[in-house]
């Protein structure tokens, strides 16, 4: 069986995760809308997880919030440039410049069957190299007008398949999607 690659993320109305200095307090302030101890299925999506994969940017922000929300999970930072990553972390953090292709197979040979691509770049990468099996968007009721887009611009075409929407009483929808191959 092939190896799985699925994106869950959060982007604005106008299609941004993040403001072009990589602030997300406009994350933070509409989450302050969400009941108590509603997560919107990430959990149940992350015990499905075997490791994450993320970019140098992406590891760079999460690794300055309060606490770390990946648990004991394996999380791959894919970076060409050295990272310092934090002594609490060095067991489940490491760091590779391999392609997605070269990362996914080498994966997939060590026994992991999906993953959990984040960050923008990083998502952007996977599904140039056609590795993107679903996506699970939340989108944001806020329009930030510009920033750093979910999907930038290419030359590729990606058909997807609605597989469910939902929508959230404090503004929230989030959809499922499966790539189409």
């Amino acid at each position: 069986m092939r190896i799985k690659c699925s994106v869950y993320i959060a982007t604005s109305l106008d299609g941004y995760i993040a403001k072009k200095d990589d602030d997300i307090s406009w994350l933070d302030e509409a989450s302050a809308n969400v009941p108590e101890g509603e997560d919107m299925g990430y959990q149940a999506f992350m015990n499905t997880v075997d490791a994450l994969v993320m970019g140098r940017s992406t590891f760079e922000k999460v690794v300055t919030f309060d606490k770390w929300f990946y648990g004991d999970k394996q999380v791959i930072v894919l970076s060409s440039k050295e990272l310092t990553i934090p002594e609490h972390l060095t067991k489940t953090v490491t760091l590779s410049s391999e392609s997605p292709q070269e990362l996914t197979d080498r994966l997939e040979k060590e026994g992991y069957r999906k993953l959990y691509i984040d960050g923008g770049i990083t998502i952007q990468k996977f599904l140039d190299a056609n590795l993107i099996d679903d996506m699970i968007i939340t989108t944001i009721p806020v329009l930030l007008g510009n920033g750093k887009p979910l999907f930038g611009h290419t030359d590729k075409t990606t058909k997807l398949k609605l597989l469910k929407t939902e929508s959230y009483s404090w503004g929230f929808v989030q959809n499922k999607y499966q790539v189409v191959r």
